[in-house]
């Protein structure tokens, strides 16, 4: 464990987009740590549930510089594979990443920034925070939710569909979380999957090559002033991974429109009618964690730090990488990650260079 100390930069965040900085940095000759608050290598890959898979075959879930390998008997590898490999690619680049370590602030200090966690400070020129999303679940402000008798909890919590065998199960969410934990659960319970809208999937042959392909044409038709694409949003919101197709087929993934309030027993649509739950699986996706950035006081009205690129705007030392497309086109992504890291390094070198 670390005990703090002075570097060029400090990357806050140890998994894909913090390894894919390092990266970059590494070949740029900068001199970084990366700070991970887990324990062991993998970010959030490590606590996802059982059968989670990729949308991508291996060779387009790749991190800079080293292909994934297929893993046997699957076209789209599954999380422990993501695991292995991003243990494999820290090892392989000899990535200095200090864990456990759990970073508390960043705060401005002269003309460095101080970088406060559980185990000593660090004082850098620049910071990369690449913490994710993960570590922030959000649950919507539904009417009831805390009348409800039942058991509930969100994606982040989810593991395995026998948990919930022979019960009434309500998930609620219609992107990709939802439709592939409606998916595992519906065999063998009795499910209702409660959408904002009506599920839209892709065209079955389309996965995370596509998908990545049309965020980046996306970007590039914005940058050069030309008509939005729409982007992802444009080809649907749900990718047909084999699961999601086979009880989609099966007739098991009918949504239901959402329901307006929670009751003791269940859940209740504007209407009245309503369905009997034992379990609410709350499949609504996250927000950025980035309360670690807090004492810069970068974040506007509605909580977004406004960014050019993966720049801060109003602090030149600081670049957000891996949060979504506001900090480059499917940067939230292992493919995704690798151009806006190397665009971010760069600039850095540029930054201490001057």
């Amino acid at each position: 464990m670390t005990g703090g100390g002075r570097t060029q930069v400090v990357v806050i965040g140890g998994g894909q987009s913090g390894l894919a900085a390092g990266y970059h940095l590494r070949r740029l000759g900068v001199d970084f740590v990366i700070l991970d608050a887990q324990p062991t290598p993998g970010g959030a890959w490590q606590h996802t549930w059982d059968s989670l898979h990729l949308f991508s075959p291996a060779a387009f879930s790749s991190l800079p510089g080293r292909l994934m390998p297929p893993q046997p008997g699957q076209e789209y590898p599954d999380a422990g594979h993501v695991v292995a490999y991003l243990r494999d690619y820290e090892k392989r680049y000899g990535l200095p990443v200090e864990r456990p370590v759990r970073v508390s602030g960043v705060h401005r200090e002269g003309g460095l920034l101080r970088v406060e966690t559980d185990s000593g400070t660090w004082h850098a020129r620049a910071v990369i925070s690449a913490t994710g999303t993960w570590w922030r679940p959000f649950l919507p402000a539904v009417p009831g939710r805390e009348d409800f008798g039942g058991q509930q909890l969100h994606t982040v919590e989810y593991r395995r569909p026998q948990d919930f065998a022979g019960r009434r199960v309500v998930v609620v969410g219609g992107g990709n979380s939802g439709a592939q934990i409606a998916a595992d659960v519906a065999y063998n319970t009795q499910l209702t999957w409660a959408t904002q809208r009506p599920p839209r999937f892709l065209a079955d042959g389309i996965d995370g090559r596509a998908l990545f392909d049309a965020a980046s044409a996306r970007r590039r038709a914005l940058d050069e002033g030309r008509t939005d694409t729409g982007g992802v949003a444009s080809l649907g919101d749900i990718v047909a991974v084999p699961p999601v197709r086979e009880a989609r087929d099966c007739g098991l993934l009918t949504a239901a429109p959402m329901f307006s309030r929670l009751v003791p027993g269940g859940v209740e649509w504007a209407d009245g009618t309503q369905a009997e739950a034992d379990a609410i699986i709350w499949c609504t996706g996250f927000r950025p964690a980035l309360s670690h950035l807090a004492p810069l006081q970068l974040r506007g009205r509605l909580g977004h730090i406004a960014t050019h690129g993966t720049r801060a705007a109003d602090e030149p030392r600081l670049h957000l990488l891996g949060y979504g497309d506001w900090t480059g086109p499917a940067s939230a992504t292992l493919i995704g990650v690798g151009r806006p890291a190397r665009d971010a390094a760069r600039e850095i070198a540029g930054l201490l260079r001057a």
